[in-house]
């Protein structure tokens, strides 16, 4: 069998030889997140400031990094752990759970959107610098998903294709 060689969109044996924090300052220094940051920061205004925008964001991507299941596993390692505090600078402790309810419904207002599509569209804009070819073709590996479909309803092909 010949076996054919890719190309390695993402090297993960560099990232997986750092610790979890500099995982997590790579991700925090690399995404282009100051356009978004400014426009959270500028409708705050003169509002408390107990959890810093900046804070609060970097620990969200904190629990994507470190694949936290929910804010209240995030929240716990973030009391367990001063230096991710200190990294993603929450200098006055673990945010509360519904400072966390805010921020993210926040985040999910439609006007940051094009903020969070334009973030994505810098990320692709520096793949297509590194990878010469980039996005000139594309493969997908599609598998079939099992749905919880009732079958009582729907004769079995039609079922099959849901």
């Amino acid at each position: 069998m010949a076996i054919i060689p890719n190309k390695r969109l993402f090297g993960y044996r560099e990232c997986e030889d750092l610790g979890d924090l500099a995982r997590l300052k790579l991700v925090i220094e690399i995404l282009p997140d100051e356009k978004l940051m400014k426009h959270l920061e500028r409708k705050r205004k003169h509002g408390r400031n107990d959890n810093p925008i900046r804070g609060m964001w970097n620990s969200i991507l904190a629990g994507i990094v470190f694949e936290h299941e929910s804010i209240e596993s995030l929240r716990r390692e973030l009391k367990r752990n001063g230096q991710l505090r200190y990294l993603c600078g929450l200098p006055n402790g673990t945010p509360s759970a519904s400072a966390y309810s805010r921020f993210l419904d926040k985040l999910m207002e439609e006007e940051h959107f094009e903020y969070i599509e334009e973030m994505f569209e810098e990320l692709v804009e520096k793949l297509k610098e590194l990878i010469d070819d980039f996005g000139e073709v594309m493969a997908v590996d599609g598998k079939a998903v099992e749905s919880f479909a009732n079958p009582h309803d729907y004769d079995k092909e039609e079922l099959k294709k849901r």
